[in-house]
């Protein structure tokens, strides 16, 4: 037990020294809608109310897909290639409708009976079975070293970037053609919890002029802290600043609140 403690302490050590340099404008009204481990901060608008927004990684718990879906009326679409995560999703929409009869896990997978989907109807959990990537191709998605977890990777930054790890293969899109596919001009809010892909796919679509009001972003690589994670993340960051956006909320570990403007 002590061994772990002291482990956990030297990793969040490391955590801050390799830290990117952001600043977070803090602001009242935020609220964390999901799971311990996959819940998200975000700021409730107007525009939110029965709006359509992307989340990008979603893995075996939709937790906050869910919980934005019911409380927004929102159109949700997850967008997703991952085996696992597309049976896991198909069972959850087989459930809309029904409420939950148990808690959320703390970690790891839910149960689908945790979801709450008696809010949600019909049409409002849409799935896209594929990546979100730079270019409409096929690529390979690595799997994690662990077969416990279900994400992939683009950049395989759980296999130090191998190129020579298990994969699959699986059709990637951009985001202009998620927008096409799905009728859509602009979304209000876009979630990233895409294993380090965030680092190229933003900065595309900030060249690109798409740039929902709110931006959720999981910086995968903050979780294996080193000069390299900061020298990836920090010019990301910049590159949201320049186009307008403030950093609003830090969950001290991976996860940042984006919101252009005011």
């Amino acid at each position: 037990m002590l061994s772990r403690i002291k482990a956990a302490v030297q990793f969040r050590a490391l955590h801050f020294a390799w830290a990117p340099t952001i600043r977070v404008h803090r602001t009242r009204g935020l609220v964390r809608l999901g799971s311990r481990d996959c819940g998200l901060t975000l700021q409730p608008s107007a525009d939110l109310q029965g709006s359509t927004i992307i989340s990008v990684g979603v893995g075996e718990d939709a937790t906050f897909d869910v919980e934005f879906a019911a409380r927004f009326g929102a159109k949700v679409i997850s967008v997703d290639p991952t085996p696992r995560a597309v049976f896991h999703y198909r069972e959850l929409q087989r459930r809309v409708g029904q409420p939950a009869t148990r808690p959320y896990a703390r970690s790891g997978p839910q149960s689908m009976d945790a979801y709450d989907l008696s809010g949600v109807s019909d049409g409002q959990l849409v799935l896209e079975e594929s990546a979100l990537w730079i270019e409409n191709s096929s690529l390979k998605f690595y799997a994690p070293p662990n077969p416990n977890f279900v994400s992939h990777s683009i950049s395989n930054i759980q296999n130090e970037y191998s190129s020579d790890t298990p994969h699959i293969v699986v059709p990637a899109i951009t985001p202009e053609e998620l927008f096409r596919r799905h009728g859509l001009r602009e979304v209000s809010l876009m979630k990233f919890d895409t294993e380090g892909a965030e680092l190229e796919i933003l900065p595309y679509m900030l060249g690109r002029g798409i740039t929902p009001r709110q931006m959720l972003v999981e910086y995968d690589e903050l979780f294996f802290p080193s000069r390299r994670s900061r020298s990836k993340v920090q010019p990301v960051h910049d590159a949201m600043e320049a186009a307008g956006y403030v950093c609003r909320h830090y969950d001290g570990w991976a996860n940042y609140l984006y919101i252009r403007g005011h």
